[in-house]
């Protein structure tokens, strides 16, 4: 299809989304063209199923103020976050147009972890990502590096959280997930997955891939011309390439104030579509409920 078509086209279904939105009084009605198109193309246009992903990636960040509300990346404690952890979009995508993402321990010390926080912190810079990436990739690839991380990190994690984490990672993120790569895993990797087994989908665990201490099985997936120098890679410096995205993150500080464009409101939720009830006590795929 052409490219003038391509655009053609997307317009016209960024105008579908729009019209259905204003039938849905309870979402937030002024979404980027953008962050639509971006819902749009993780569902491969579909019309319906992108209906339905914009109303969970809404209703679960309504039900998770621990992980999406109050978020200013100049606070205290996002700026200790964004010192000891490195949460890297990489610039070179893979062959395969796979975007890769690093997520790793600047200071291992395990007091300065604080679990909520890195997560409230991670999500900024993904918002960051989905308004000013207008080259969507075909597929998302995160690499954990558990260098440093100790069970004192484990013991840190609240399961409520996770669980809310987990579901909205799998049902709600707009992403095509690909692989899921974890570096250095440590001895304790056991009791890590049995953290996570029981909210994780046996699609998503399907896609995880380890990877021991000094190995170099990470070059059977992921070629080294599209890695950080720190990982044998030439795509620049990983530190260098934190500053610029925190820089970025800094600038959408009144994005993420703007509550309107992140919340729903219960009480405006039409009659027929009532997906926002007991939401994290159900089970199994929420993509099929009722959206109309």
């Amino acid at each position: 299809m052409p490219p003038q078509e391509i655009a053609t086209n997307q317009k016209e279904d960024i105008g579908k989304i729009r019209e259905w939105l204003t039938k849905q009084p309870h979402l937030p009605q002024n979404i980027d063209d953008v962050l639509i198109l971006r819902f749009l193309h993780t569902c491969n246009y579909s019309l319906e199923q992108t209906k339905q992903l914009i109303d969970l990636f809404y209703t679960i960040r309504s039900q998770a103020p621990e992980i999406f509300g109050n978020r200013d990346p100049s606070d205290a404690a996002s700026q200790e976050i964004f010192k000891i952890i490195d949460l890297v979009p990489l610039p070179k995508p893979t062959k395969d147009n796979h975007k890769l993402f690093i997520y790793r321990l600047a200071d291992p010390d395990p007091d300065k972890y604080n679990f909520v926080d890195s997560l409230r912190t991670f999500f900024m810079i993904a918002d960051t990502r989905m308004v000013l990436e207008t080259e969507f990739h075909s597929g998302e690839i995160p690499i954990f590096d558990m260098e440093g991380f100790s069970l004192r990190h484990l013991t840190k994690i609240t399961l409520p959280v996770l669980k809310k984490y987990m579901l909205y990672t799998q049902e709600a993120h707009p992403i095509r997930l690909k692989q899921i790569h974890i570096l250095n895993i440590p001895p304790f990797l056991d009791r890590c997955l049995a953290l996570l087994k029981p909210f994780m989908k046996s699609e998503v665990a399907s896609m995880l891939h380890f990877h021991l201490p000094n190995s170099e099985t990470l070059f059977d997936y992921v070629s080294r011309d599209v890695l950080p120098a720190e990982y044998g890679g030439n795509v620049g410096k990983l530190s260098e390439m934190k500053d610029e995205w925190v820089k970025k993150v800094l600038a959408k500080k009144e994005y993420f104030a703007d509550e309107s464009r992140w919340r729903v409101d219960e009480s405006k939720r039409p009659a027929q579509n009532q997906n926002g009830k007991q939401l994290f006590g159900m089970q199994g795929s929420f993509r099929s409920l009722s959206i109309d």
